[in-house]
């Protein structure tokens, strides 16, 4: 499965673009015994019901499939193959662990269907509304969903989870200004966005200061600012690009609302217009807490792994959708990177692949002959 791994890290691809990945899938499937095997695909995404013997439900398992536009620099002999691409979130351990779980499972059927989830596009435009929504996810919905994610900063052998929110909702945020641009020696015939970006980015930021519950916890990060083209042209365009996280809904529109308002005051200040997209929007991972507490106390018992109680996490997972739907929860694995996600240094440890792999083969076996 290591190696398994090392191919599928090789060929990152955009979100709902994972044709290369999707094909690797379906080909990896095709060598498995079939007798108890049936697949579908959904987009680039792929869903593969293993039936059960004695089946009274469908137990699922989320992965996700794409990767990031990062040029990968970790040293690996297998990096991208795909310049300007790299799986810098983990996707090709999640991958790799699900096709470890099929394989367990396809030789060796469980009493309930268990049912490997495939979704494209987690890291953007978000896959798992619309396959959730998807007359093939729909067909085989299952009645419990679990996933997880790699953990940079627990080491291998731990997993991290809680009851409740384990990440943040999130929301992208595009703002566009657009005034007069013009020479520099004649300013006063222009409407330089140079000042009303630099006095918006400014301004953004008392939200989170000023206008959120100190008690609360909420994000507004700018990561992109595209502004200009030569020193002596006073630009007439301005596009900000950012992220807005919040551990509650009314948090997010009340920054939302504070935003509209901050962008209005910009617009009437500096005479231009404004146009704000909010781009794609997370809900948060909110743990079902009776099951999430069960898997905790038991991977405690099955003894291989340390389990840590974590908190909450800004980060954002489109896996949240699922679970406004379907009872289950997310845990963090660790492989004890030296390099956070996201990050082009991103280097997992893969020793945490088979503890993946046989950690869940194991929990759902025995959540399949619960009552």
């Amino acid at each position: 499965m290591i190696q398994i791994r090392r191919q599928l890290h090789q060929i990152p691809e955009a979100g709902f673009a994972e044709r290369k990945t999707q094909q690797f899938i379906l080909d990896f499937i095709a060598e498995l015994p079939q007798e108890h095997l049936e697949v579908k695909t959904w987009r680039t995404g792929v869903l593969v019901k293993i039936r059960g013997l004695q089946p009274s439900r469908t137990i699922g398992w989320r992965t996700d499939m794409d990767g990031l536009p990062i040029e990968e620099e970790t040293g690996y002999e297998f990096r991208s193959i795909h310049p300007g691409y790299m799986h810098a979130c983990g996707h090709d351990f999640h991958m790799t662990i699900a096709l470890g779980i099929l394989v367990h499972f396809a030789y060796r059927p469980a009493k309930d269907h268990i049912l490997i989830i495939f979704q494209p596009a987690e890291e953007g435009p978000g896959g798992a509304l619309p396959m959730l929504h998807s007359e093939e996810f729909q067909a085989w919905k299952p009645d419990l969903l679990f996933g997880l994610h790699i953990g940079p900063d627990e080491p291998t052998g731990t997993i991290a989870t809680r009851p409740g929110i384990l990440f943040a909702n999130t929301s992208e945020l595009f703002i566009n200004l657009t005034g007069v641009s013009g020479h520099a020696s004649l300013p006063h015939r222009s409407r330089d966005m140079v000042i009303a970006a630099s006095q918006l980015a400014m301004q953004l930021q008392t939200i989170i200061s000023r206008n959120v519950d100190p008690l609360d916890s909420a994000i507004i990060t700018l990561g992109k600012v595209t502004i200009g083209t030569k020193q002596n042209i006073i630009p007439g365009q301005a596009r900000l690009e950012g992220t807005i996280r919040t551990l509650s809904m009314e948090s997010m529109d009340n920054i939302k609302s504070r935003i509209r308002s901050l962008v209005a005051g910009i617009e009437t200040g500096f005479e231009c217009n404004a146009q704000i997209d909010w781009g794609a929007n997370y809900c948060q991972v909110n743990n079902d807490t009776d099951l999430t507490e069960e898997f905790m106390e038991w991977a405690r018992q099955d003894g291989t792994v340390d389990v840590v109680s974590c908190q909450e996490a800004m980060a954002g997972e489109d896996f949240g959708f699922f679970l406004q739907d379907i009872p289950g929860f997310m845990f963090w694995l660790g492989v004890d990177s030296p390099y956070g996600l996201h990050h082009p240094k991103l280097a997992p440890r893969e020793e945490a692949i088979p503890t993946g792999i046989e950690l869940m083969t194991r929990y759902l076996r025995w959540k399949s002959e619960q009552p």
